[in-house]
């Protein structure tokens, strides 16, 4: 489910016992915080970073002195966190402030840790900024002017970090221990049985028989593989092995191919009802229920995929895109029972959130029963013991991994945003932003969208998220965007790496599969993913087009309108014609995106 932490991961080898009891361990640990009821914090969120610690430290360690070293720093680590949650009381009453060496010694050594579990898992970028970030709050009171601090005692700074709720412990990692964790555990219980086969048998089912079906089947399993995968990456890598062949069997251009896998891929992240760890960490940030969140991404989310959709059907008539086969495309009966995979759990997951009115992990929670119930069953619906017992072994292993790796991120984030909070410099960031923007919205939005890009080329798109809309989002709050308007504007333009050069993970990895050279597949991409790049000024000049919940009649209008410029911008973009009619249909739909339709501004 992870935005990123997907992102990075290498394949990994058979599991052995230690990594199953241990996968256990942390789906046991993190389903039951939802049951027990309240655990301290200083307990829950230290031992959660506890067990992500053997999985990003030891089992994807590279050689024989990385293992070694692994096994020391998360055997130190294990032992700081287990005493810090027992100690959690008498540390409390410190009110974040260290006494003694041992205690500063022990929080150097847990923030070195966390630097080292996040670069081996997701690379040296975030740690980099994690570190600049820590070094800024020990020494940026000797910078001079607007851009220093008066600084912090060390043994206030690092408790801060350390052993009170103000970098470590705050509420980035209550979001990872509370709810993204779950929601990672039920995307992989479903992703161990039939729900992944059932996507695929519903896409080719419904549009295999379509002009260039063959690419519209990857766009709708990957829209419904991604709505409970979350990374741009395990999509590709999944889906992607069953879309990518059959279109270059059908003779669809390569880059062609596999950006149509990176594009529909990527809409993951922004796609209900998991939409990735950046939702739950949105949810956090501004205050709101996560139904909420879902409500107003749903019609973003759906016209990204109609912009794709909008986007094969103009290739289909530049180039020959033939539907699939009759043979290979699943009889109905096989598709409703398939299908029933996926539904199953979904329903509860819906009927927990909205019809009962449950918190989301604990709806969560009731999916992952309903999808643990159906692992015995193949296809056929016949139980065999047998593959239970491999299918619980693999998802207990990908389960703790996938937790971890978003663990490994969200803690370094906090990281960065616990020194913005103690040094004040996030609020000298936003000021910065104001004066270069003139006070005007349009171009605080271009600069936010700059930098979410730089940053996203950099880390995954959670952390780029957390981020930007640190220090970007109160600046466009103040220029009179409501805080989830800005957040989902900040949360989308997060994700432009995955598709636009130079750093394009999406793009990478299928062109890899399809065996194109990746710039040729980054050309298709960004043409293909021009809702990626449009839709969130879209949501700016359309406000109403995240009121769903508030206002549905205007939100669908504005869907409609939204709509009608992103099919002529793709078209106009794509289709074969005389280029003079092509600009003509880019520039009509530009303008109706802009339009301001005072009618469609809620009151």
């Amino acid at each position: 489910m992870s935005d990123s932490a997907n992102d990075s991961e290498s394949s990994s080898a058979s599991p052995g016992w230690f990594w199953i009891l241990l996968g256990a361990l942390t789906i046991a640990f993190h389903i039951g915080l939802v049951f027990v009821g309240l655990v301290p914090n200083l307990v829950a969120r230290p031992l959660h970073m506890a067990l992500a610690l053997p999985w990003t430290l030891v089992l994807i360690a590279r050689n024989r002195f990385e293992r070694v070293t692994g096994i020391i720093l998360a055997s130190a680590g294990i032992a700081i966190l287990v005493g810090l949650a027992w100690q959690q009381e008498a540390l409390g009453d410190q009110y974040g402030f260290l006494e003694g060496n041992f205690q500063i010694g022990c929080a150097i050594m847990l923030l070195l840790i966390t630097l080292e579990m996040a670069r081996r898992a997701i690379g040296w970028p975030l740690p980099l900024v994690a570190a600049a970030a820590l070094a800024y709050g020990l020494w940026g009171h000797h910078i001079p002017g607007e851009f220093g601090h008066p600084g912090t005692p060390l043994s206030s700074y690092l408790g801060t970090l350390t052993i009170a709720e103000g970098g470590l412990w705050g509420s980035l990692t209550a979001v990872s221990v509370n709810i993204v964790a779950v929601f990672v555990i039920f995307g992989a219980v479903l992703n161990a049985g039939e729900a992944g086969q059932g996507f695929m048998n519903i896409a080719a089912a419904a549009a295999g028989r379509l002009r260039g079906g063959a690419a519209k089947v990857a766009v709708v399993s990957s829209a419904l593989f991604g709505s409970i995968s979350g990374s741009a990456s395990a999509n590709v890598a999944s889906t992607g092995a069953v879309t990518l062949p059959a279109m270059t069997r059908l003779g669809y251009p390569r880059a062609l191919a596999g950006a149509t896998e990176a594009v529909a891929s990527s809409g993951g992240q922004i796609m209900p009802p998991l939409m990735g760890a950046g939702a739950f960490v949105m949810v956090e940030l501004i205050g709101v229920p996560y139904t909420s969140i879902m409500a107003a991404a749903l019609l973003p989310a759906l016209l990204y995929f109609f912009a794709v959709w909008v986007g094969i059907d103009a290739f289909s008539r530049r180039f020959v895109l033939r539907g699939l086969p009759a043979d290979q495309r699943p009889p109905w009966r096989i598709v409703a029972i398939t299908s029933g995979f996926f539904l199953v759990p979904f329903s509860l997951l819906m009927w927990g959130m909205f019809g009962a009115g449950y918190t989301p992990q604990y709806a969560a929670c009731l999916a992952i029963f309903g999808a643990a119930a159906l692992l015995p069953l193949d296809t056929g619906l016949r139980p065999d013991l047998r593959r239970l017992g491999q299918r619980a072994a693999d998802l207990t292993v990908s389960a703790g991994r996938q937790v971890s790796m978003i663990a490994a991120i969200i803690l370094c984030a906090s990281l960065v945003v616990g020194v913005l909070s103690i040094t004040g410099l996030g609020v000298k960031v936003t000021s910065l932003i104001l004066s270069g923007a003139g006070q005007h919205i349009w171009p605080a939005l271009a600069l936010t969208a700059i930098a979410c890009l730089i940053l996203g080329m950099e880390v995954p798109t959670t952390a780029a998220y957390v981020i930007c809309v640190s220090v970007a989002g109160p600046a466009l709050i103040e220029l009179g965007l409501s805080p989830l308007l800005a957040h989902l504007f900040v949360f989308w333009y997060a994700l432009l790496s995955t598709i636009t050069p130079p750093v394009c993970g999406a793009v990478f990895i299928a062109a890899g599969m399809v065996g194109e050279n990746w710039l040729k597949v980054a050309a298709f991409a960004m043409v293909l993913g021009v809702g990626l790049y449009l839709i969130p000024l879209g949501m700016v000049a359309n406000p109403a087009l995240i009121e769903m919940v508030d206002h549905p009649g205007l939100a669908l209008a504005a869907m409609a309108k939204v709509g009608v410029a992103l099919a002529a911008v793709s078209f106009g973009a794509i289709a074969p014609g005389p280029a003079w009619r092509r600009a003509l249909l880019v520039v009509l739909g530009l303008a109706v995106l802009f339009a301001p339709i005072d009618a469609l501004s809620p009151a």
